[in-house]
């Protein structure tokens, strides 16, 4: 077994101790058992901090900030491909990556994917298929302390044009074999992107899942 092997387990040892926290402390009415599911996710970030390199005080941001039964998160990604190329923003960071973002509690997945695009590529655009459903930690780098599921969902330009935000600085539609060198893959990586081309030309596209 590798050291990698060793972390990913670790981490994953680290998600599941916070799951079982989090469900203790929203459903545990004796407070010796509470004080036992409160060290119990106090261990998990621990666990968290040591193997990710993040400060306790950012892995308890990240990984200790809810109560209630844990469910993994939604991300949507809007995939708009014009002319076979696809669209790209330019995060702060430098980065690239298809236009997206968590699931606010006042929208709707479909809504969601919309505002989004309008947010980070000033585009109007109305999401019509979904290209697929994936199990980040399943497709996407470094592992994150929670589950994530992200939906890819291809959408139909009506108009708009980019304007610097306080996300991205700058879009741009790009062909499969022009890509970014600099692709986010922790958001959307080459194969995913790949998938999104491969969705785009098949009018009977059937949603890929995990």
């Amino acid at each position: 077994m590798t050291d990698n092997d060793i972390k990913d387990i670790c981490l994953d040892w680290a998600v599941e101790l916070q799951f079982i926290a989090q469900a203790g402390l929203a459903y545990s009415k004796d407070p010796f058992d509470l004080e036992r599911f409160e060290r119990i996710r106090e261990i998990a970030a621990e666990m968290m901090s040591a193997k990710s390199g993040l400060t306790m005080d950012k892995v308890k941001e990240l990984f200790c900030n809810e109560s209630g039964f844990q469910t993994p998160k939604m991300d949507t990604r809007g995939v708009v491909i014009e002319d076979n190329k696809i669209l790209l923003v330019k995060e702060t960071d430098g980065l690239w990556a298809i236009p997206g973002g968590w699931v606010d509690v006042n929208q709707s997945i479909k809504s969601n994917v919309e505002k989004e695009v309008k947010e980070e590529a000033g585009l109007d655009v109305v999401a019509e298929r979904i290209v697929a459903l994936h199990d980040r930690k399943k497709h996407n780098l470094p592992p994150r302390a929670y589950g994530i599921c992200k939906i890819f969902i291809l959408c139909r330009r009506l108009g708009g044009e980019f304007v610097s935000n306080t996300e991205t600085v700058d879009s741009g539609f790009f062909a499969l074999d022009e890509l970014p060198d600099s692709l986010a893959v922790a958001k959307s990586n080459l194969e995913q992107i790949k998938l999104c081309f491969d969705a785009s030309k098949d009018e009977n596209w059937q949603p890929v899942f995990d």
